[in-house]
This record gives structure tokens, sequence and C-alpha cells, in this order.
């Protein structure tokens, strides 16, 4: 915004012809509107109970890179929540330290698999 003069995110020229707003003002409104207002927190608790199970047989099968992604839906599914007002302060921490084992236990896992392939990222670099 600074480096073009404008007083908005909607004003940033994406390129010479088009406008950020122009281009992202409307999903950005709907998926508000959704997030604040319409999101299905019935639905939405019982995802993320199905996404943290999902993520723990993927680290028990050692599928990490998947484990990982249902980590994201977590925590996706979880700032929906928050947004909804749908958790109490007690929940609130209970739904983190949920996101937080998967990602520890995730960053474990990678680790350990990493050490086992001889860390081949690092060997390319010649470290």
């Amino acid at each position: 915004m600074y480096l073009q003069g404008v007083d908005s995110v909607y004003d940033i020229a994406w390129n010479r012809e088009v406008s950020y707003g122009q281009i992202f003002q409307q999903a950005e409104v709907e998926f508000s509107t959704f997030n604040f207002e319409h999101a299905n927190v019935k639905a939405l608790i019982g995802f993320f109970d199905t996404f943290e199970a999902e993520a723990k047989k993927l680290l028990q099968e050692g599928l990490i890179l998947p484990a990982y992604d249902y980590c994201l839906k977590c925590s996706h599914t979880f700032n929906l929540l928050d947004a909804r007002k749908a958790i109490s302060v007690a929940e609130r921490t209970r739904y983190i330290g949920r996101i937080r084992n998967i990602a520890r236990e995730v960053a474990v896992q990678y680790t350990e698999q990493r050490e086992r392939m001889g860390h081949p990222l690092l060997a390319a670099a010649g470290c």
C-alpha cells in the first residue's frame, strides 16, 4: 500500500489493469460472512474430531505428510469455531492443545524419517 500510495488494500494494483479488490474483495466478503455468521458449528465440531482421528491414524501408519495435512484441517476448523465464538476460553485451550499434540508428533516423526533417509537435502547441498 505504501509503495503504491493507496489507502486501501483493495486499491493495490494487481497488474496494470486490475486491482486486488476487483479480484478478491467479493470472495473476502463472502468468506467473512460465512466464517462469522453461517459456519455450521455442530458440523465443525464433528469435522474437528474426524480430522484429529484421521491425523492420529495416519501417524500410526507412518504417513507423516498426510497427517500434517489433517493437522492443518484441524487448525482451520478450530479457527472457524473460534470466529463463530462457539468455544469457551477453556475449550479454546483444549483445542489448541489437541492441535499442538498432532503437530508435535508430525514434527518428531518427520525428523526421524529424514534422519533414516540420511538427510538427503543436506547431502545434496554439500553439508
